[in-house]
């Protein structure tokens, strides 16, 4: 085997893996997703008498359910592809072919959170997945994607941790 097909396995399976610990450590949400209940949010009536909601209240629910979604499909996807490069090892798979089934997966999780960036009431949150979807093609385009996860997919988790919020 040789020293580019074991780079690109392990490299794919680094990062993957890394980016699961990363998306486990947002506990607000995960929280929230347990109980059923929404994170708190500043749009929630002060009072405890009964108020229709508010449009900002429900873009903020919205942004919250969207925000949980694309978690869930990076996750998704991160599996995948950590999923995928242990198996390349069985099947033999060259160098070319783990970065050709790299880039389906990459692509396949940018339709994924494309998906989610429709469904984004709130403008900012849409263009914010939206660019997530593009940074996640633009993987799926690379002649090295093991490198570009290195380099690039690693810091999608923490930035989306940090602005996709309601």
């Amino acid at each position: 085997m040789s020293r580019s097909v074991v780079y690109a396995r392990r490299a794919a399976a680094t990062v993957a893996l890394g980016v699961l610990a990363m998306g486990c450590q947002d506990t607000a949400r995960k929280e929230a997703a347990s109980t059923g209940a929404s994170p708190p949010s500043p749009t929630a009536p002060a009072s405890a008498g009964y108020r229709s909601p508010s449009p900002v209240a429900t873009t903020a629910a919205n942004t919250a359910e969207v925000c949980r979604e694309v978690d869930r499909a990076i996750v998704a996807g991160s599996r995948r592809i950590a999923t995928d490069s242990a198996a390349s090892v069985t099947r033999e798979l060259t160098g070319q072919q783990v970065a050709d089934q790299l880039r389906r997966n990459l692509a396949e999780l940018a339709d994924d959170v494309r998906a989610q960036a429709r469904r984004a009431a709130d403008p900012q949150i849409r263009a914010l997945i939206e660019e997530t979807a593009e940074r996640i093609d633009a993987g799926s385009r690379a002649s090295r994607p093991a490198a570009w996860m290195a380099a690039t997919f690693t810091g999608i988790p923490p930035k989306l941790t940090r602005e996709c919020r309601a």
